[in-house]
C-alpha cells in the first residue's frame, strides 16, 4: 500500500498515524456502522432512485459493509463495495451471508482512487464518511461523478462549518472543513444538483462507540505498552471528532444527481 494511500486511509478513520492501521480492525471490532446511517441512505434511495430493472450501487470505502448489506436487504438491489482493509471486507462478506444477501453484495479490496477509474455506469454511488481519501472536495465530487451513468445519483456523508465558524474552532485538526456555501458552489461547478440533505447525528450513540473503542485500546495497551501513545491518541481523536459533530460542525447526508456526465 502506498504511503499517501495509507495516510488518507488513516485520516478517514480518525487515526493520526499510519502506525495505527494494523490495529484498526481490533479497535473497531465492536462497531459495524462506521459513521454512516444506512437508514437515512435507504430513505433517500427510495425517494429518488428508480429501482426497476438492473439497478446497481457502488459503495466506496464501504468499511464493514453495513450500508451495502442494509441496502441490499431492504431494496433487493445489487451493491458493489470496496475498501482497503481486507479485515473489513471479510467482515462485510460474513454479514452479507448472515443477512441472506450474499448474492446481491459483492465486496472487494481496493483503493478508492483506482476503483473510480474502472468502475462506471452505476445508478448510484455512495461515499459515506470517508474524508479526503479521493483528494480535495472538488476532486472527490469529480471522481464520484465519473462512476455513475448520466443522470445518476451520488450520496455523500460529510460535515460543514457553520457560517460563523472557522477551522480554528474545530478540535479535530486532520481535516479541512468547508462551509455549506462553499459546498453548494462546488456542487454547481461540478454539474451536480442537490436534491435533499439530512442532518444525521441527533440520535447517534457516540458514547457507546467511544466506550467500546476505549476498552479495546486498553486491551491493546496491555499487550503493546510501548505503543500506548498511539492508542491513547486514537481515543482522543475519536472524542474530538464526536465533540465537533455534536457542537462545532454540521454533519450531513447529501443526495445529489448528476446534470452533466
Amino acid at each position: 500500500m502506498k504511503r499517501d494511500v495509507e495516510e488518507n486511509l488513516a485520516r478517514s478513520l480518525t487515526a493520526e498515524t499510519v502506525e495505527l492501521l494494523p490495529f484498526l480492525p481490533y479497535l473497531l471490532q465492536d462497531l459495524w456502522e462506521l459513521g454512516s446511517s444506512p437508514r437515512d441512505m435507504i430513505a433517500l434511495i427510495r425517494k429518488y432512485v428508480p429501482l426497476s430493472g438492473d439497478v446497481k450501487f457502488l459503495d466506496l470505502a464501504c468499511g464493514k459493509g453495513a450500508v451495502s448489506v442494509r441496502i441490499a436487504e431492504s431494496l433487493g438491489v445489487e451493491v458493489y463495495g470496496f475498501d482497503l482493509l481486507s479485515e473489513f471486507i471479510e467482515y462485510a462478506r460474513n454479514k452479507a451471508k448472515e443477512f441472506g444477501v450474499e448474492r446481491l453484495c459483492h465486496f472487494s479490496c481496493g483503493d478508492a482512487n483506482a476503483v473510480v477509474e474502472v468502475e462506471q455506469g452505476y445508478d448510484c454511488v455512495i461515499f459515506g464518511a470517508a474524508g479526503n481519501i479521493l483528494g480535495s472536495p472538488r476532486e472527490t465530487l469529480e471522481k464520484l461523478a465519473k462512476t455513475v451513468r448520466a443522470g445518476g445519483f451520488i450520496i455523500i456523508d460529510e460535515a460543514y462549518l457553520p457560517d460563523d465558524f472557522s477551522n480554528d474552532d474545530v478540535k479535530y485538526k486532520n481535516y479541512e472543513f468547508l462551509t455549506r456555501r462553499q459546498w453548494l458552489e462546488l456542487f454547481s461547478d461540478c454539474g451536480l444538483e442537490l436534491l435533499e440533505e439530512l442532518q444525521n447525528v441527533e440520535d447517534y450513540d457516540f458514547d457507546s462507540d467511544n466506550n467500546a473503542i476505549s476498552a479495546r485500546a486498553d486491551e491493546l495497551i496491555a499487550k503493546h505498552p510501548e505503543k500506548r501513545a498511539i492508542f491513547e491518541g486514537y481515543v482522543a481523536s475519536q472524542l474530538d471528532e464526536c465533540e465537533d459533530l455534536e457542537s462545532n460542525v454540521a454533519a450531513i447526508t447529501w443526495m445529489l444527481r448528476t446534470i452533466d456526465n
